[in-house]
């Protein structure tokens, strides 16, 4: 039982430790949070926590949908469910960014480097939630449909997400709000689609854009990683190819 539990650690190890550094930095963030509240007296930046709550939900909705996809009955009828439930919960990932435009109303009672390194440190949380459960929910669609169905749907999410955001932020709908009143909700938004704004287009493209920049740098950094390692796995095997040929000679 030991050597099971120390082999799972082992062949899994990075995920583990991702997992563990998103629930340190959402412990500080909180943390930080509450020492603000105590010093000034103000519940400034509060809002913060039940961002980061709505931020893990997608990110353990993927993770479920991916523990569960190796099994193909799961693909037909759990899959599908839990895909809904995140693409509706999944815009509060990265809405966090836009939590940033509060360091505009300067408050009193806290420096102010102390309210950016908590707020740009809650958003950063925040957005990498959404890359990794998006990174996930791309798995499962690369190894049931491919890969270019895998990209087309990273492509298809940004989109979506961006305009989530906007009427999150402007709009003032959330993820409940289609739960709750699903048709009230959807007649609002597909006025805002048919006579959309300059600066919903604007806001909504470059959003997309930034998103998926920071997706794709994530993406090729641990594809990188993963070419280094496999560089120093085959290194000793060439020497000892290299040397069994001399050896031969």
């Amino acid at each position: 039982m030991l050597n099971t539990s120390r082999k799972y650690f082992v062949q899994n190890r990075y995920s583990i430790a991702v997992f563990v550094l998103l629930n340190v930095a959402c412990a500080i963030c909180i943390g930080l949070v509450f020492a603000r509240v105590a010093y000034t007296d103000s519940g400034r930046h509060i809002g913060l926590i039940w961002n980061l709550f709505l931020a893990w939900i997608p990110f353990m909705l993927a993770y479920f949908a991916h523990a569960v996809s190796w099994r193909r009955a799961s693909l037909y009828f759990i899959i599908p469910g839990i895909a809904f439930l995140w693409l509706i919960f999944f815009p509060n990932a990265p809405y966090m960014l836009t939590d940033l435009q509060d360091l505009a109303r300067r408050a009193t009672g806290a420096p102010l480097w102390y309210d950016v390194l908590i707020v740009v440190w809650s958003s950063w949380t925040g957005m990498l939630l959404g890359v990794i459960s998006l990174y996930l929910m791309q798995d499962i669609i690369i190894r049931s449909f491919g890969r270019a169905a895998g990209w087309i749907f990273v492509f298809v999410i940004s989109g979506l997400s961006s305009f989530g955001i906007y009427i999150g932020r402007f709009v003032r709908l959330n993820s409940w709000d289609i739960l709750q009143n699903p048709a009230e909700t959807a007649q609002e938004i597909l006025g805002i689609v048919i006579d959309p704004s300059r600066r919903l287009a604007a806001f909504t493209f470059l959003y997309t854009f930034f998103f998926l920049f920071v997706f794709l740098l994530l993406y090729s950094f641990s594809h990188m990683l993963r070419e280094q390692i496999a560089k120093t796995q085959d290194s000793p095997n060439q020497i000892s190819s290299t040397q069994a040929s001399g050896a031969h000679k």
